[in-house]
């Protein structure tokens, strides 16, 4: 019988890019439910935020960003620079600044995010990981992270875990 469930994993970032490792969370939540074959996915709702798959690197930088995310980072941002002043990036326009204040009582400088949004989209929002036997087949040193490129406040992430299989 097949069976699908979901559940919502919880991060905070920084006002940094932030690499959270998912993939022991994400590995309790498969044996939690029994599955031996079939698929997880894990996606961010956040559209500053990316799930990716990587190789752990054991050494880290000052902030405890493991270095060969951090190359990731830095590489991110020759293609789309960090945003520093409106109107660095065509967006946010006048429009989207005025509806984030009163809609949303956001802070005009919050919308200084425009790279979040590019990296995130050239990222992507999900990854999709076969089980077989009842396992996550990552390989040998793959790891699932939750990336926040957001750097103008550091806020509370939802992620989300759908299971499917039998």
């Amino acid at each position: 019988m097949t069976v699908v469930i979901h559940q919502t994993l919880c991060v905070q970032s920084d006002a940094r890019p932030t690499f959270h490792d998912m993939t022991d969370d994400v590995a309790r939540l498969v044996r939690e439910t029994a599955v031996q074959n079939g698929i997880v996915i894990i996606y961010s709702q956040h559209t500053t935020c990316s799930v990716i798959i990587q190789e752990q690197s054991d050494d880290v930088n000052y902030y405890g960003t493991q270095l060969i995310l951090q190359d990731m980072v830095d590489g991110l941002a020759k293609l789309f620079p960090t945003c520093q002043t409106q109107g660095q990036y065509a967006h946010p326009g006048a429009l989207h600044i005025q509806l984030a204040q009163r809609e949303r009582g956001e802070e005009a400088w919050w919308s200084l995010n425009t790279d979040a949004h590019l990296r995130s989209v050239l990222l992507g929002r999900s990854q999709t990981v076969p089980i077989v036997d009842g396992q996550m087949t990552l390989g040998d040193f793959g790891r699932i992270y939750f990336a926040d490129f957001d750097q103008v406040r550091g806020r509370q992430r939802t992620v989300r875990v759908q299971i499917m299989g039998e």
